[in-house]
């Protein structure tokens, strides 16, 4: 595996953040930093080890270091993950939790408004 190899990686997994959450910055580990928790601890560590293998990959010297079989299935691992992520599913779900808490606040104040008005007599 060459670095051109692992560097069309480590942009293919960039890419597919920027695309299925939405993240910006420049390069892959600027991308998984931004994600922060976002992702599982296995995806963000893979992730990790790819941005680390395609930095070294630049080196012709450090690019004996790299092991090829952590950096296909660091890759693997990253690819499996990010693919199964509905960017429309998750805005979605996003906006039907807030608009339900939100819901869910007017009905406790409506409630409390009428339990008020009958202990005062009103109704």
């Amino acid at each position: 595996m060459s670095a051109v190899t692992i560097q069309q990686m480590a942009d293919r997994v960039a890419q597919l953040l920027q695309e299925r959450l939405g993240l910006g910055g420049k390069g892959l580990s600027a991308k998984l930093k931004r994600a922060g928790r976002t992702l599982p601890r296995k995806v963000r560590d893979a992730g990790k080890l790819l941005a680390a293998a395609a930095q070294k990959a630049q080196n012709p010297k450090l690019l004996g270091q790299i092991d090829m079989g952590e950096v296909t299935e660091a890759y693997d691992v990253c690819l499996r993950h990010l693919i199964a992520i509905d960017p429309v599913g998750r805005k979605r779900g996003y906006f039907a939790g807030m608009i339900g808490s939100v819901g869910f606040g007017v009905l406790v104040l409506a409630i409390a408004i009428f339990g008020f008005l009958a202990w005062r007599g009103y109704f």
